[in-house]
């Protein structure tokens, strides 16, 4: 019920429309007519443009303009093959009319003239009959999408046959909307799916679009967008342009769209317009200079048109899919001696006529060929005809007065062969034969483009295969280049933005590489292989660990080496200066001790060097930790004898009990030994590996087995020279001479400082733990040297005899006693004070418990503050004082 409605509402309006005028070829001047048995109907395009068509207020006739050479040839295709046939005896006893009428490529220009084609005179009706017996039983055309969708829409009511020989939108395959419909090429869904497969051919990946906004651009677009979609191909841009050419800001918009291809990065365009709005737009292009890599749609990838104009060969490479082509025997001659054929109403040809063109020229300037498909139109409507007809070699004696309907049924069932090709419809009503591949190439010998079939695509295979070689538009004649984002080299991989075919390239992180460009995921490193960051391949893990010839290694065998120096040089300087007082007052056999210590410390470095096993692993720490357990223990010794040397009479006393020196020294390096051994037992150092992420590098080290153990050893030394800091501290305004207090002080500051540095850093860097601790103690032990044992080497080496004497010594314990008004007995502890005539004052110093004699002093104060001293020598102890 809807459709009857929708039908009878549709002659309702062409009713109104057309009212009050005589559909007569005189007064309608259709263009073209020639008398038959059987008339069939062209729409034609030899205009392009219609020129009132904004200031078309009324049902009057439409003027157009602009000669169009190429359908005016695909007309001529037309003609010369129903005179063909007419002349031949394919159909013996029965003559072909036609009627051709003019578009002027728009819309409703052509329903007018479908109108005179079906003789329907809407004055004298007031109802549609649906079934009239039409005197023009097909139509051929019309040449553009937009047009052939509205008349399709017309005939249908009538199920009047139209073929169209150029007409490819993917509309127009549907047989609910448009069941009359045929056509000789194939639909816009193989061109749009050739398009994207000719661009992934050419690994064109970042491609502009302009589209007509008519319903074949918008088709077309949406076809082509769809299909390269699945050939991962992005659109930088996408432009419409609208499809009359008589749009008051078509140039304007032409200059916008132009600017947006300069200013974009894609290096191919497609444009799929129709030609004469091509020709504006290469116009702008040639005027702006522009070059890229053009593909155009069968609209015009062979327009003479275009291929013609001037400085089109600065453009850059064009390519185009055409409907496959083939010879039109005689057409050629036929157009050389172009003329009416007798019996026959042309005018087109007279306007041609009047441009004074030479005979060739229409075969100089447009490719014959083109017309190919026009003249399957007419072969196909001859054909069943034929077969309607039950045509023989002398007669057709079928009923000549035949409904279209009917002429349609027989051409959906229609198959011949031409030049080797089978021609028919499938179910959609197309042809399905295929594309040639153009490419514009430039004639070497006149410089212009010539249209080069370099290529196909077959629909059944959806292939584009490159038959031809042919050069390239630009300075290499290589591929272009048209990508959104530069191809990833090896050692990078894409990662995916948007649009899908942008990406940016990232470095393969460790673990992984990539040996080829464009890869999409860097590839894992397999068995037991590492790679660094950006890497193209995978190689074994090397082991590290401090080599005897590595750098770092040599760095600190140096330093430790020097230690050793030291040590030794210190050692000739105390047997040298051994009965100096210098050297008895820095204790004897204590000074020893300390050396010794710190050799086994420097000791503990050089087991850092090479390969770890359980036995370096244990023996450094050990080493370090005895060592310097030995040297701190003694350092605390002389520190606590210099606390007791200078303390009031009363308080000397209480200490002395606990001044043991052996005992002292052994108790500390006992209890070190304790945690060591507890240490070993329990939670031992071993040998441990280390795979770092950032590196190619398996990292041989020494783990500490328990921390708690190693952590202990370390406290307890941090123990012991906390202990002999604050027990120098304690007795740091004793005499110069007698003061060992400042170096004391500073070389245990040297020592907690560079431990607490240690700790945290010692924790973080877990493979660098070798250099860490190795320095720590080097600092330590230079700390030792230079506060220990520097200043002694300045006193013995660079100081006056008569300063260094024991007689020097005693003085200024004197005037230190003098100063401070009591009596210190080192040997007794007993003194006495006198404060009426002067002060007496009896020492008794033991030179650092170095079992000599003991020296007693007697010094008389007199009122002015003089001290005079004589020594008288005492014999030995058996006890030693301070």
């Amino acid at each position: 019920m809807l459709l009857w409605m929708n039908i009878v509402l549709s002659c309702t309006v062409l009713s109104v429309a057309y009212s009050g005028y005589v559909c007569d070829f005189e007064v309608y001047k259709c263009g073209a007519f020639a008398p038959g048995d059987i008339y069939i109907g062209m729409l034609s395009s030899c205009f392009s443009k219609v020129e009132n068509l904004y200031s078309r207020g009324a049902p009057d006739i439409y003027n157009c303009s602009e000669f169009n050479l190429v359908s005016f040839v695909r007309m001529l295709s037309f003609i010369h093959t129903i005179e063909t046939i007419n002349n031949s005896s394919f159909l013996p006893g029965v003559r072909i009319g036609y009627y051709i009428c003019d578009t002027c490529c728009d819309a409703s220009k052509a329903l007018q003239s479908t109108q005179h084609l079906l003789e329907l005179n809407f004055t004298e009706i007031d109802e549609c009959e649906l079934n009239q017996n039409h005197k023009i039983k097909a139509i051929v055309g019309a040449r553009y999408s937009e047009v052939s969708i509205s008349v399709a829409r017309f005939l249908s009511l009538y199920m009047v046959p139209q073929i169209s020989a150029s007409s490819s939108a993917k509309a127009l395959s549907d047989r609910l909307r448009y069941p009359s419909f045929l056509r000789t090429i194939p639909s816009d869904i193989y061109q749009t799916k050739a398009l994207a497969k000719l661009m992934s051919h050419f690994e064109w990946e970042w491609v502009g679009v302009i589209h007509g906004d008519d319903d074949y651009g918008k088709n077309a677009l949406q076809g082509f967008l769809e299909n390269a979609e699945n050939e991962n191909i992005c659109t930088a841009f996408i432009e419409p342009l609208p499809h009359y050419l008589d749009f008051k800001d078509i140039d304007i918009m032409i200059q916008k769209v132009v600017q947006t291809i300069q200013n974009s990065t894609a290096k191919v365009v497609l444009v799929i317009l129709r030609e004469e709005l091509v020709h504006k737009l290469f116009t702008e292009v040639i005027k702006q200079n522009i070059s890229r890599t053009w593909i155009a749609s069968d609209a015009w990838s062979a327009s003479y048109n275009i291929s013609s104009m001037k400085g089109i060969n600065n453009i850059g490479d064009v390519f185009g899919f055409s409907f496959i082509t083939g010879p039109s025997p005689g057409f050629n001659e036929y157009l050389q001696n172009l003329a009416i054929t007798p019996g026959t109403e042309n005018r087109f040809i007279k306007e041609y006529q009047k441009l004074g063109n030479k005979k060739d020229y229409l075969t100089n300037v447009v490719d014959i060929n083109q017309a190919y498909p026009d003249r399957l139109a007419v072969l196909s409507i001859a054909h069943s005809l034929k077969t309607m007809l039950k045509c023989n070699q002398t007669d057709c004696p079928g009923n000549k007065d035949f409904h279209p309907y009917e002429l349609l049924n027989e051409l959906k069932q229609v198959n011949f062969t031409l030049d080797n090709q089978r021609f028919y419809f499938n179910t959609s009503g197309n042809f399905v034969n295929g594309y040639h591949l153009m490419h514009w190439s430039q004639n070497e010998s006149n410089g212009k483009r010539e249209f080069v079939v370099v290529g196909g695509y077959q629909l059944e295979q959806e292939h584009v295969n490159i038959d031809k070689y042919f050069h390239w538009y630009n300075n290499n004649n290589k591929i272009p280049i048209s990508i959104c984002s530069d191809v990833c080299p090896p050692g990078k991989a894409k990662k995916l933005s948007k649009p899908s075919c942008c990406h940016e390239c990232i470095e393969c992180l460790e673990g992984t590489y990539s040996n080829s460009t464009n890869l999409p995921n860097c590839l894992p490193c397999q068995n037991g292989t590492w790679s660094r960051k950006g890497w193209t391949y995978c190689e074994p893990k090397k082991e590290v660990y401090w080599k005897w010839n590595g750098p770092q290694a040599i760095i600190f065998l140096v330093f430790d080496i020097a230690g050793f120096l030291l040590l030794f040089m210190n050692l000739i300087i105390y047997l040298v200066f051994r009965d100096s007082p210098v050297i008895k007052q820095a204790g004897g056999y204590i000074y020893l001790l300390i050396m010794v210590g710190l050799a086994l410390s420097y000791t503990s470095v050089i087991v850092y060097i090479g390969r770890p096993n359980v036995y370096q692993c244990s023996a450094r720490q050990i080493l370090y930790g005895l060592g310097f357990s030995l040297t701190i223990s003694c350092i605390l010794v002389k520190a606590l004898r210099t606390f007791i040397a200078f303390l009031p009479p009363h308080r000397q006393h209480n200490f002395k009990k606990f001044y043991k020196p052996p005992v002292i020294i052994g108790f500390g390096v006992f209890v070190q030994v304790l945690i060591c051994m507890f240490w070993l037992i329990f939670d031992s150092p071993s040998e441990e590996t280390l795979t770092t992420i950032d590196t190619m590098d398996i990292i041989v080290q020494c783990k500490e087995g328990s921390g708690m153990g190693f952590g202990f050893m370390l406290c307890y030394i941090a123990l012991l020279a906390i202990i002999c800091f604050i027990l120098a501290f304690k007795g740091r305004k004793v005499p110069q001479r007698f003061n060992e207090t400042g170096h004391i002080i500073l070389s245990m500051l040297i020592f907690l400082f560079v431990w607490v540095c240690f700790a945290p850093i010692y924790i973080a860097k877990i493979t660098e733990r070798n250099s860490i601790q190795a320095a720590a103690i080097l600092v330590s032990s230079y700390g030792i040297i230079f506060c220990h044992f520097a200043p002694k080497w300045y006193m013995a080496l660079c100081k006056k005899k008569d300063e260094v004497t024991r007689e020097a010594y005693i003085a200024q314990a004197c005037n230190y006693r003098s100063s401070i008004g009591s009596i210190l007995t080192t040997s007794s502890g007993v003194g006495s004070l006198s404060s009426e005539t002067g002060l007496h004052l009896s020492v008794s110093q033991n030179l650092e418990n170095t079992g000599i004699s003991t020296i007693s002093l007697e010094c008389i104060m007199n009122e002015n503050k003089s001290c005079n001293y004589q020594p008288i020598i005492r014999k030995r102890l058996r006890r030693r004082s301070i």
